[in-house]
């Protein structure tokens, strides 16, 4: 494998990678309440990612379905795919490619259904209407590591997440339809590709999980049906996009476990999603694989710090390393064997070099630092070309990363998530600053990060926010009620992006 970070490498469509730096899908909480098209704040945000040289360039999770949302600000598949519902995705398309210094960042839309986890209120549903899933369980209902956790965890629970509907064969083909629609979004916009989200918990990683998915026709999660759900949505995509779109897949390292204690867990959690892997690069359609972990029950993806941070720099990179080596054992052409993306705790160049090194990765996954450093690519290569020896600089961290701002307040309930909700909403927030700094004027820096931003005002500033300047009084009221009641607690229940660890 070639280690230096800036080598191009090919993917199986036959579309390049102009480099291994990829900046990984966040949830940017700035479209309209109730799901939109992108709109200036996009452009803004992503116009600022674009000068700086990324090989690939995700967008958050576009959902395909406006009765599935997450926090209610999300990205939607319009129902129609007119000259005018295209028009503001074909701008963001633009937007990723417009590079300044020759490297062209491939685009790619990542397409998302919440499932289950799509919660009461900001969900786009009217209230405790049930969302759709493979099976009528809850969210926490059946796994055994929340039994004991508290009438507080339980109570979110239960005020956030309905019991959903178990989805018919009809609602299955109306699902699968959206995911070829949002390709063909993608596709009619100008995008290079698509990321399907099968991680987190979300809908089609609901259908691959024994805890989500108790269903006993062909969809059910027996070996022969796991992937069925998965498979099928790619085969119709496959059918009305061209062979070099790129297609690519988020998929979990622990989301098919439903007890045992922590070694038991991981060992079958790594077998069942290795099995899972197998037979998609069988598939030989496949370009990517990003390697990711957790849900809103074990939310892996959106907490580690400390000694954890220390010991796991890069969280899943000993899985992704197994991965590699069995898929280059496997009986599929090397040709059309996907590409293995790593995301989380890419945090200096040393970590980078000894990811292509070691073959934990063939791509490498940043979010928050891209977040905290969007130039990160231009200052990599300078560096490289400056400096005879790395020794200087090659160990220290990209950028500092507010830690500190995490901490919930004690008057936080005490939720295993609440802390991971605040650290989130800090990063959402910073995006948003850029965002809006580049609408101003395209060609400043954005601003500094703000590291006095304390984490429940950026919870409150998330959220209170009207694309103006003034909004009126009896709105911020009913906002308060909503920060207090709802949004925070959905806040730390949700990720971003899937996106603590990047």
């Amino acid at each position: 494998m070639d280690c230096n970070v800036f080598n191009p490498v090919d993917l199986p469509c036959g579309r390049t990678i102009e480099n291994r730096l990829v900046k990984t899908a966040m949830y940017e909480h700035m479209a309209n309440f109730s799901g939109g098209p992108p709109n200036e704040f996009h452009y803004g945000l992503y116009s600022e990612w674009a000068k700086h040289g990324w090989g690939m360039i995700l967008t958050g999770n576009v959902q395909v379905s406006p009765q599935h949302l997450t926090l209610g600000r999300d990205i939607v598949v319009p129902p129609t795919l007119d000259a005018e519902d295209v028009k503001p995705f074909k701008k963001l398309a633009e937007v990723i490619h417009g590079a300044v210094d020759g490297t062209r960042s491939l685009a790619i839309m990542q397409l998302s259904h919440a499932g289950r986890q799509s919660a009461n209120f900001i969900g786009g549903r009217l209230p405790f209407v049930p969302p759709l899933a493979p099976s009528s369980v809850r969210v926490g209902a059946r796994h055994d590591e929340n039994r004991g956790r508290g009438a507080m965890s339980d109570l979110i629970f239960h005020a956030l997440f309905q019991v959903p509907m178990e989805m018919t064969a009809r609602d299955i083909l109306h699902v699968q339809s959206s995911f070829v629609r949002g390709a063909l979004l993608a596709y009619k916009s100008g995008f290079d590709g698509i990321q399907l989200h099968a991680a987190h918990g979300y809908l089609l990683a609901q259908f691959m999980s024994p805890k989500s998915n108790i269903r006993n026709d062909k969809y059910s999660v027996a070996p022969e049906n796991a992937t069925r759900m998965l498979s099928e949505i790619i085969e119709a995509i496959r059918k009305v996009v061209p062979t070099t779109f790129i297609i690519g897949i988020k998929i979990n390292s622990a989301d098919y476990v439903t007890s045992g204690n922590t070694e038991e867990v991981s060992q079958e959690g790594e077998r069942r999603v290795l099995d899972h892997i197998r037979t998609i690069a069988s598939w030989g359609v496949i370009d990517f694989i990003e390697i990711s972990g957790g849900d809103y029950e074990k939310p892996d993806f959106m907490a580690c710090s400390g000694s954890q941070k220390l010991d796991r720099q890069a969280f899943f990179a000993q899985f992704s390393r197994t991965v590699m080596k069995d898929l280059h054992r496997s009986p599929v052409p090397f040709s059309s064997v996907p590409l293995i993306l790593l995301t989380g705790g890419l945090r200096s160049h040393s970590h980078l070099h000894a990811a292509l090194m070691s073959k934990h990765a063939d791509l490498l996954g940043i979010g928050r630092c891209a977040v905290l450093c969007p130039d990160l690519p231009k200052i990599l290569r300078s560096q490289l070309q400056n400096n005879k020896s790395s020794s200087t600089w090659a160990d220290k961290s990209f950028t500092r990363e507010p830690e500190a701002v995490f901490r919930a307040s004690k008057w936080v309930p005490s939720v295993k998530l609440i802390g991971s909700g605040v650290g989130t909403a800090w990063y959402t927030t910073r995006m948003r600053d850029i965002a809006i700094s580049q609408i101003k004027n395209p060609r400043a820096e954005p601003p500094p990060a703000d590291y006095n931003r304390g984490g429940l005002i950026a919870v409150f500033t998330m959220w209170a926010w009207f694309n103006s300047r003034i909004a009126p009084i009896w709105v911020l009221g009913i906002l308060m009620v909503l920060i207090v009641t709802a949004g925070f607690s959905v806040y730390a229940l949700h990720y971003e992006v899937s996106w603590t660890f990047y």
